[in-house]
């Protein structure tokens, strides 16, 4: 079994704030109680509890989308954790992230947050990092995803991409948002484009418009030719 991995840092640094996902709630005037041992290591069935509550804290505003505690069961192997160990021995859960694998063409990090009263202490870096790391152990060629925040993620290699470029994780989850048409979420990218998709074709058919019997307008779905074809 892989060593969990550890770092330690303090919450005085803005830049360490802005790279875990969101503004530190302590003090910032530093104290030895504001350096701590972070681990992180790959989630287990018993964490899945704690993911599910974490996750569907931010699922309310669209920030994260809402994950039932069976899907969470069903995909574990996906999450990796963060903890604070404490002087006792104890380690408590603080942050979550998931690594989907598409194929060998694509990865997705997702579902990656850390609690508000534990932002500022480097988390958030270290589950990505974690998550990069198992991408690489896979020889994934991309890995992508989807954000409001992309400033904090250009700084470990991701770049803005088109959503179409990603068309699998259109496939998978895209088209059963609320927010498939009003989406305000940055898709980026970590390598080449993927040019294959597993999950249906590879050129997404954009909706249109059109006018029915009645002379009111709908959304449809059009008819397009499979790119292989």
């Amino acid at each position: 079994m892989p060593e969990p991995i550890t770092q330690t840092s303090n919450t005085n640094t803005k830049d360490r704030e802005a790279a875990d996902l969101g503004p530190a709630t302590r003090s910032p005037s530093p104290s030895a109680q504001d350096f701590r041992l972070i681990t992180v290591h790959k989630a287990h069935l018993q964490d899945a509890r704690n993911i599910f509550d974490l996750v569907n804290s931010l699922s309310g505003d669209g920030t994260l989308l809402r994950r039932s505690y069976a899907e969470v069961c069903e995909n574990i192997r996906d999450f990796t954790v963060a903890c604070i160990a404490h002087d006792n021995g104890d380690h408590e859960f603080i942050g979550c992230g998931a690594l989907h694998l598409y194929g060998p063409h694509l990865a997705e990090v997702r579902s990656i947050v850390v609690k508000p009263e534990a932002r500022g202490l480097g988390a958030g870096d270290a589950i990505l990092e974690a998550l990069l790391a198992e991408g690489e152990e896979h020889q994934v060629m991309s890995v992508c995803l989807f954000t409001r925040i992309p400033d904090y993620f250009e700084h470990l290699g991701f770049r803005v991409a088109e959503r179409d470029a990603m068309p699998d994780k259109i496939y998978k989850d895209c088209q059963t948002c609320p927010r498939l048409y009003a989406c305000d979420e940055v898709a980026m990218v970590k390598g080449p484009l993927p040019n294959v998709a597993v999950l249906g074709p590879r050129v997404i058919q954009r909706p249109q418009m059109v006018e029915d019997a009645t002379g009111e307008h709908q959304l449809v779905q059009l008819t397009g030719t499979h790119p292989s074809r």
